[in-house]
């Protein structure tokens, strides 16, 4: 049976080291802060920022949520984004997506200022990510890291295959796989003979958004199973891009869903928050 791999162990230790952090910028006068923007009245986006205010208070972030109708323009919008580019207690700007019809998302992401772009998607970040030269990472790939680390996995020389390929999630992820000297296959919907390129991986990771897509027998096994997929079952419980039940009879190591990937995602964007803060003030990130 496979190691489980505590994504809610590994998210507490890094909070822990987060707020160490908070506390000692503090002592040097600076307290990070965090703005969130929410559009309209999804539930899981509710949830998602509840989580992160909480996370927020808890390592000694300051945040503002700034809670939009489904109604707001465009225009508004990107007036709100300027105003925060310019305020001087906010580090990190973060627009919760996805955002209502009709709305530019991609707009919106290039208006924040790089430098306080926290979840690491302006183009200016995303190509510092491609040669290496980054100050941010996107949180759930760089959380995906952290939980291969703590389970001790080899990420250099080994082949690692990412099913999914989205600017969120896939692309970045194969990137840091990529630094980290991992040899990396990028799979998608178009991609032939899917399971046996699976079988292949040392580390496998599902970002597909396909409930129990990933079945045993695509699989090496002993292989590292990492699950970024967050779906429903028939009975409407939480469930993940993966077969769990069956895979982790054969994989060295797996997150579970929920209790992996996600916790890491919080915990990665509070890292993301202070070395902004650093980053501005002039300290060392």
């Amino acid at each position: 049976m496979a190691q489980i791999i505590d994504g809610k162990g590994v998210a507490a230790n890094v909070r822990e080291s987060v707020r160490e952090d908070v506390e000692a910028l503090k002592k040097n006068g600076v307290t990070p802060g965090l703005a969130v923007v929410i559009v309209g009245d999804d539930p899981a986006s509710r949830t998602y920022v509840n989580n992160k205010k909480k996370a927020c208070a808890q390592a000694g972030i300051y945040s503002e949520e700034y809670a939009l109708p489904a109604t707001t323009s465009q225009a508004e919008l990107m007036e709100l984004v300027d105003k925060l580019n310019h305020k001087k207690d906010i580090n990190g700007i973060l627009v919760q997506s996805p955002l209502p019809k009709g709305l530019d998302e991609t707009a919106v992401v290039e208006a924040i200022a790089p430098e306080k772009d926290v979840d690491a998607f302006h183009p200016s970040n995303v190509g510092r990510i491609m040669i290496g030269n980054f100050h941010f990472l996107p949180c759930t790939p760089a959380g995906v890291i952290e939980l291969l680390k703590s389970a001790g996995v080899e990420i250099s020389g080994k082949n690692c295959v990412v099913i999914g390929r989205s600017n969120i999630v896939g692309k970045p992820m194969a990137m840091l796989l990529l630094h980290q000297n991992g040899t990396v296959t990028i799979c998608h919907s178009k991609t032939h003979n899917l399971k046996e390129i699976c079988r292949n991986a040392d580390i496998l990771i599902a970002a597909v958004g396909r409930r129990h897509f990933v079945t045993a027998d695509m699989v090496k096994p002993g292989a590292a199973v990492i699950d970024v997929g967050i779906n429903r079952d028939e009975n409407g419980k939480l469930c993940g891009d993966v077969d769990f039940a069956e895979v982790e009879k054969i994989a060295s190591c797996i997150t579970p869903v929920p209790g992996g990937v996600g916790p890491m995602t919080i915990a990665m964007l509070l890292r993301n928050t202070v070395t902004a803060a650093k980053l501005q003030n002039g300290l060392e990130a």
